[in-house]
């Protein structure tokens, strides 16, 4: 029982194992294990000493693994799930346990989708994200960018030329779709 003093159920005697598992307590006599005089008999009492400390309130729902009865005593509330990256991560966390595959990558997509949600929505604000800036692209020309890789064998120096694709492919794609979405607008109208 986790964060309780509560005793837990005694065990079962030698007797009940040794009638239930095969073979069980072979090692039991000290002389025939190597390691009896490294070994420390600590009679002192383990587990928790204190009652259950008092429980954050949860004013929104959080992420809760399915292997945990209820959430820790104290948790973090900076980011809270929104949107649909956030029914993405519930989804995640209420379907799948931690050991699954599909739990992480669930996750992942949670993280994608919520890069795309951002960008969204920084376009609606009235400051928008700017990718020249925010993407390193200006730092390039200005803090020495090319001549830090050339000739210091550097480990990410195979995927430079992606690099320029994987930050502006996003941002050429939305404008394609900008574009189409003005001209079929425009197009509209003028029929």
């Amino acid at each position: 029982m986790p964060y309780t003093p509560d005793k837990p159920k005694p065990a079962e005697s030698s007797d009940q194992l040794r009638a239930r598992i095969p073979g069980w307590g072979v090692d039991l006599d000290p002389r025939d294990r190597p390691s009896v005089p490294k070994e420390q008999f600590n009679p002192r009492p383990t587990g928790t000493h204190g009652e259950f400390p008092e429980r954050q309130p949860e004013r929104r729902p959080r992420e809760r693994s399915i292997e945990h009865e209820f959430l820790t005593p104290v948790f973090g509330t900076s980011c809270p799930p929104k949107g649909l990256s956030g029914l993405i991560r519930t989804y995640a966390y209420r379907r799948y346990s931690e050991a699954r595959a599909a739990h992480w990558l669930l996750l992942l997509a949670a993280d994608r989708v919520d890069v795309v949600e951002s960008t969204i929505g920084s376009f609606a604000s009235r400051h928008p994200d700017s990718p020249i800036t925010e993407a390193g692209v200006r730092s390039e020309f200005t803090r020495h960018g090319a001549r830090s890789r050339i000739g210091r064998r550097r480990a990410d120096v195979g995927h430079h030329a992606l690099d320029p694709v994987i930050v502006a492919a996003p941002w050429v794609l939305l404008g394609g779709v900008a574009y189409l979405v003005v001209k079929r607008v425009t197009g509209r109208r003028g029929a």
